[in-house]
């Protein structure tokens, strides 16, 4: 059978190293009682192994040229579900059953941090998401306060999910081969929240707010949601050693400004 050939709009690179498909498989554990739902099957590459084990699998995929193939292939294999759809306006309540959904996927790189906020929009009803996604948008999910890489994604997944980077892949295992580094994560969403926002969408927009322009202040970034005496009643209350200006804090180190940030106490206003 002829595969159809990628296609670059949908950022489709198809995995084809056996022993990285069987890697990921064994991370995954599916097993055949279990809701698995895949994001972007492809050829088939993981779609296949995994639903010899479960015997049953739904998957997303947007690319009408490949749902012929899947179809064909899956004959006598197990039962597969089909929705040809464009995942970011997928509804997965839709899919929800007495059982909790387990994703995974090889995601399209061009849309992987939008895809990533729509879904821990479903968090709730989700046990865990295995995906292979561009190195440096996993390093971003993982990072930490006084990492270059901390910022709004790391914040947003980290509140709604433990992350964890398993894994990392060369572009030799894909075709066509990407010109980036890949990486495995797997997030497994709070069941009891370790911080919980009063009010979640002003959390969020804040967040977004403050990492929309990285060289800029925070008292800049923020300056239409929070007043001037708001600052100023920040900047009192802190002891005298935390309250570093703009121009003492440039003149800082690196290391000794990634020592302040780490502390949690020092402010660039």
């Amino acid at each position: 059978m002829i595969l159809p050939h990628s296609r670059k709009r949908f950022g489709q690179h198809f995995l084809q190293d056996k022993h990285i498909i069987q890697r990921i498989v064994d991370a995954i554990m599916p097993i055949s009682d279990q809701h698995l739902v895949e994001i972007g099957p492809g050829h088939g590459a993981l779609t296949f192994p995994i639903l010899k084990k479960t015997g049953k699998l739904e998957v997303v995929e947007i690319d009408r040229d490949l749902i012929p193939l899947l179809k064909n292939r899956a004959e006598g294999k197990g039962e597969l579900i089909i929705y040809q759809a464009d995942v970011l306006q997928f509804d997965f309540n839709q899919l929800l059953n007495d059982k909790p959904l387990r994703l995974f996927g090889n995601l399209p790189y061009n849309i992987s941090t939008p895809l990533i906020f729509h879904l821990i929009n479903f968090a709730s009803h989700i046990h865990d998401m295995h995906f292979m996604l561009q190195k440096e948008v996993v390093d971003r999910m993982v990072a930490h306060v006084g990492n270059h890489a901390y910022g709004r994604l790391s914040i947003m997944v980290q509140y709604h999910c433990r992350v964890h980077s398993l894994f990392n892949i060369g572009p030799h295992a894909f075709s066509p081969p990407p010109r980036v580094d890949s990486s495995i994560v797997k997030l497994v969403p709070h069941r009891e929240f370790p911080y919980i926002a009063i009010d979640y969408s002003h959390f969020a927009n804040i967040v977004k707010m403050a990492f929309t322009h990285r060289r800029k202040t925070l008292r800049n970034c923020l300056k239409e949601i929070v007043s001037n005496a708001h600052w100023e009643s920040i900047h009192h209350a802190l002891p005298s050693w935390a309250r570093a200006p703009a121009a003492a804090w440039r003149r800082c180190s690196r290391s000794g400004r990634a020592t302040a940030a780490r502390s949690g106490f020092v402010f660039s206003y």
